[in-house]
């Protein structure tokens, strides 16, 4: 007597058990959990990026990913827990990128240069991940926020204490030529991406470098 196999249900004829639709049906494939990590992470940041987190749903980012639900819990169990997880990644990619601009040489000209060239290259990065740091629409969240403001601040102290060793400025006053300076490089980098008749990337960090370096240049040497 021949047994008729049965598929569990839920899951199309032929497809292994285990292993979510979307995904080559080769029997026993499956990705190590660091890979399909990331794969989950690049499909939630497409679905944040042009839905927004409110809008967005775990249904979209799991079809985006090609897995079923049940996988995309497996790894995150729930929404705001994959969008703290992008979040700490690319906060953390931007405070790394100023940091190394910043140790990147010893003449501070090229410093400035540096920085401001870190945001924008941040901002130009691809899958527009700048926008769950600089844009997000979920500022009023503690967790989010609490988060978006430690990698501000930690990119504005990292700049602030590279001024305090080459001038005569006090902390607190180096600190606030800092926060100056960041948000110049922010919020031009950001209306840079935006504009239609878009400068060079080039030109434009370096003519917001004339205008920083102007200031910066002019303060008493330690």
């Amino acid at each position: 007597m021949t047994t008729q196999r049965t598929e569990p249900p839920g899951l199309p004829p032929g497809l292994p058990p285990g292993q979510p639709p979307g995904l080559p049906t080769t029997r026993g494939t499956r990705l190590p959990r660091p890979a399909r990590r990331a794969q989950l992470l690049g499909a939630a940041q497409e679905i944040f990026v042009t839905q927004g987190y409110h809008a967005a749903a775990m249904d979209d980012i799991a079809e985006r990913a090609g897995v079923s639900k049940p996988v995309l819990y497996q790894h995150f169990p729930g929404k705001l827990e994959l969008y703290l997880a992008l979040l700490d990644q690319h906060a953390a990619d931007l405070v790394e990128q100023v940091r190394r601009a910043l140790e990147s040489t010893t003449d501070n000209q090229q410093r400035v240069t540096a920085s401001i060239g870190a945001y924008f290259e941040f901002v130009d990065g691809e899958g527009e991940a700048f926008r769950l740091v600089f844009e997000t629409d979920l500022r009023n969240e503690p967790s989010v926020r609490e988060r978006v403001e430690r990698s501000l601040q930690d990119c504005v102290e990292a700049i602030a204490e590279t001024i305090a060793k080459d001038t005569g400025f006090r902390p607190d006053e180096a600190l606030l030529l800092s926060v100056g300076l960041a948000g110049l490089a922010e919020v031009s980098a950001r209306w840079w991406l935006r504009s239609k008749d878009r400068v060079p990337r080039e030109r434009a960090v370096e003519l917001l470098v004339n205008l920083a370096w102007r200031g910066i240049s002019g303060a008493p040497r330690a």
